[in-house]
C-alpha cells in the first residue's frame, strides 16, 4: 500500500538503490544478505519502500515497509480538514448495526481510545467497498466518524495503525470477548466455510502458493469464518497458510469453537469437509453436523441404488419449497462406524431440474470430447483423465523416415455404458446428518449456510478483499482483523433489509449495495455560521430503506441536528486550540 504523502528518498549510502518497472521507478532498502550454499555466495535481501514521482525528483510515495524501517516522523500524524458537506445516512445506518451488535462493547475494553477509530476503518470498508488504505482521509473527509473528536487521520496514521497499533493479542482478545457474549446453552448451528485472498506484494509468512478457487498465480492466504445461522452472526474467523487445504482445516476450527466454550452446536459443512477424520473429530467432541456427501461415486451411487425407483415420483417425499423428493436411510457410512457398530442419517434428494440440467451438460461434454478426438485420428495421441473414463481407443503402428515405430489413433467409441449409468445417477444428491431428521429438516438447515456463502462473496466484491495489498504480516492479519468487524455490521444491515423485504413487496433497492449508495445521498451541509443543517428532504426510497432499521423521518431530522451540534462543537474546539497555539507561538 503506497500512501499519498510525499517523503524525501532516504540517503543511507549503500542501502538505498532503484530499478524500474513498467514505466515506475521503485525505490528498495539493502537490509540484509543471506548466503546461498548452492552458488556459494551471499545474496542482497531488500524490501520496496516507496515508488518516485513524476515531475518531482528526490521524492517518492512511501509503503509499510518505509515506516518500519524509517518510522512516521517524516509523515503527518492528522489531517486538520473536513469537508462542509457530510454524508450521514450510512453512518446512521452503521451506527445502529453497531449498537445491536454490541460490537463497541467488546472493542473498547481492547483497544481503549482507538475503539472508534477501528470502527471507522470497518465503515469505511463497507461504505467505500474497498479496503486501500491510501483512500481512507477521502472517506473520512466527507463523513461523521466514530472516533473521538471526528479527527480526520492522513493515511500514513492508517498504515501505521494497521502495522504496529493492531496487536495478535488485541485480536485474539476481541474475538474472545465476542463469543464470550453468545449463549453457549442455546442449541445452534454454525456454517463454516473458507476462502482465499491474493496477495499482490510483499513478503508474508502466511502467504503460500496453494489451491485457490481461482487462480490467479499468486501466493494466497486462507480465512475461514464460522457464522451461527440460528442467530445469524458471524462467531470468529481464522487465517491460515495458502498450502493448507481446507478438509485438514476443519478439525482445528472445531477444537477452537470448543475453546471459545460452545457446546450444544453443529456444524453445517459443504462437500469440501467430507472426511472420515473431520467427521470422527466432531463426534469425539460430542458436536453434531450436516454435510454434503463429497461426489456421485460409489459410496453415494450404493445409497441411491437401494431407493432408486421408490420416492423420486412420491408425492409424500415431496419437498416443495425446494422443487425436490427426498428420503432417509439410517446406515453406517464409514468403516469405523461398522467396527463400533454406528449408524448415521443419510439423506437422499432427486430434483428434476438437476438431472434435466446435469444429463444436458454430460451430453455437451461427451460432444466436446468427440470432437475434440476425431482431429488426433492419424496422429500421436496419448490418451489420459476423462477420456479414459468414457472412450475405448484403437491405435496402429506406423514407422516414420527416421525409422522409429510411432503409435496413431486410428478410433475412438464412446463407451456406452459407463455414459448411460452416469445420465441414471444425474439429478441426485446426497446430505449426512449426526442427528435424527426427516430429509426436509435436513435439507433447510444446510439450505441456511447460503448466508455464509454470501459473506464470503460480499467479502472480496462488496469489502474490498480480493486481495492483501500489504508489505507485512502483522498489517495483512490486522486488515483480516478489520474485515471481519466490517462483516459483523454488513451482515447485521443484511439480515434487517432481508427481514424487512421477506415481509413486503421486494424492492431492488434493498440491498446492502444499493441501499448504501441510496443513503449516502442523505447529507448535511455546513452553512455560514458554522452550523451543520440538512441538505435535502428525505426521499420516498431512503424513507423505505430507513424504516427497516426502525427509523422515521423524524428520527433522522433528529439524529442529523444532534449530530450537526456535535460536529460543530468539534469543530469550534478545535478552532479555539489554534487561536491559543497561534497566540503561544
Amino acid at each position: 500500500m503506497y500512501l499519498s504523502t510525499p517523503v524525501e528518498i532516504p540517503s543511507d549510502k549503500g542501502k538505498i538503490s532503484h530499478f524500474m518497472k513498467d514505466g515506475v521507478t521503485y525505490y528498495r532498502y539493502l537490509y540484509g544478505r543471506r548466503y546461498d550454499p548452492k552458488r556459494r555466495f551471499a545474496l542482497p535481501n531488500y524490501r520496496i519502500i516507496g515508488k518516485g514521482i513524476d515531475g518531482k525528483p528526490g521524492m517518492m510515495l512511501p509503503n509499510e515497509n518505509y515506516i518500519a524501517i524509517f518510522g512516521t516522523g517524516n509523515l503527518p500524524e492528522n489531517m486538520e480538514e473536513r469537508g462542509c458537506f457530510l454524508r450521514i445516512g450510512s453512518f446512521l445506518v452503521i451506527r445502529k448495526a453497531a449498537e445491536e451488535t454490541k460490537m463497541k462493547e467488546s472493542l473498547e475494553p481492547v483497544f481503549g481510545e482507538d475503539a472508534g477509530f477501528v470502527m471507522d476503518l470497518a465503515a469505511y470498508s463497507i461504505v467505500t467497498e474497498d479496503n486501500a488504505g491510501q483512500y481512507y482521509p477521502d472517506y473520512a473527509y466527507e463523513h461523521p466518524l466514530f472516533t473521538e473528536g471526528m479527527k480526520v487521520c492522513s493515511d500514513s496514521k492508517v498504515s501505521d495503525f494497521l502495522s504496529s497499533s493492531v496487536r495478535e493479542e488485541q485480536r485474539r482478545e476481541f474475538l474472545n470477548l465476542w463469543n464470550e457474549d453468545r449463549d453457549h446453552r442455546q442449541r445452534i448451528y454454525v456454517s463454516y466455510d473458507s476462502t482465499n485472498k491474493n496477495c499482490e506484494a510483499g513478503d508474508l509468512e502466511m502467504v503460500e502458493y496453494g489451491h485457490p478457487k481461482t487462480d490467479a498465480g499468486e501466493p494466497v492466504v486462507n480465512i475461514s469464518v464460522a457464522y451461527d445461522t440460528s442467530n445469524e452472526k458471524p462467531l470468529f474467523y481464522e487465517e491460515y497458510p495458502g498450502s493448507i487445504v481446507d478438509v485438514s482445516q476443519l478439525c482445528f476450527m472445531v477444537n477452537k469453537a470448543n475453546g471459545y466454550g460452545y457446546k450444544n452446536i453443529g456444524f453445517i459443512l459443504d462437500r469440501g469437509y467430507f472426511s472420515e477424520t473431520n467427521i470422527l473429530e466432531m463426534d469425539s467432541l460430542g458436536y453434531g453436523f450436516v454435510m454434503m456427501f463429497k461426489g456421485k461415486k460409489a459410496l453415494v451411487r450404493s445409497y441411491i441404488d437401494k431407493v432408486r425407483g421408490i420416492f423420486e415420483n412420491s408425492f409424500d417425499t415431496r419437498i416443495q419449497e425446494y422443487g425436490v423428493n427426498g428420503t432417509t436411510l439410517y446406515e453406517p457410512v464409514f468403516p469405523s462406524d461398522v467396527r463400533n457398530g454406528r449408524k448415521r442419517y443419510i439423506h437422499l434428494y432427486y430434483s428434476d431440474a438437476k438431472a434435466s440440467s446435469e444429463r444436458r451438460l454430460l451430453w455437451e461434454k461427451i460432444a466436446r470430447m468427440t470432437s475434440a478426438l476425431e482431429e488426433m485420428y492419424n496422429r500421436e495421441y496419448e490418451p489420459e483423465g476423462e477420456y479414459l473414463r468414457y472412450f475405448d481407443f484403437v491405435f496402429y503402428e506406423q514407422k516414420g523416415k527416421d525409422g522409429k515405430t510411432a503409435k496413431l489413433l486410428q478410433a475412438a467409441t464412446a463407451k456406452k455404458g459407463v455414459i448411460e449409468e452416469e445420465l441414471s445417477y444425474c439429478g441426485y444428491y446426497a446430505i449426512l446428518t449426526s442427528e435424527k431428521k426427516t430429509a426436509e429438516e435436513a435439507l433447510t438447515l444446510y439450505k441456511s449456510r447460503d448466508v455464509s456463502e454470501k459473506l464470503f462473496r460480499d467479502d472480496k466484491t462488496f469489502l474490498g478483499g480480493r486481495s492483501l495489498r500489504v508489505y507485512s504480516d502483522n498489517s495483512a492479519a490486522s486488515k483480516l482483523f478489520i474485515g471481519f468487524l466490517a462483516l459483523i455490521l454488513r451482515n447485521k444491515i443484511y439480515t434487517v433489509l432481508k427481514d424487512a423485504t421477506d415481509k413486503g413487496k421486494k424492492e431492488n433497492f434493498m440491498d446492502v449495495p444499493a441501499a448504501v449508495r441510496e443513503l449516502e445521498k442523505i447529507a448535511l451541509v455546513k452553512d455560514a455560521r458554522g452550523d451543520w443543517i440538512m441538505d435535502y428532504a428525505i426521499t420516498k426510497t431512503q424513507k423505505t430503506i430507513l424504516r427497516a432499521f426502525g427509523f422515521e423521518e423524524k428520527d433522522v431530522r433528529k439524529m442529523a441536528s444532534e449530530l450537526g451540534r456535535q460536529i460543530a462543537d468539534y469543530d469550534r474546539k478545535e478552532e479555539k486550540r489554534h487561536d491559543t497555539e497561534k497566540t503561544d507561538d
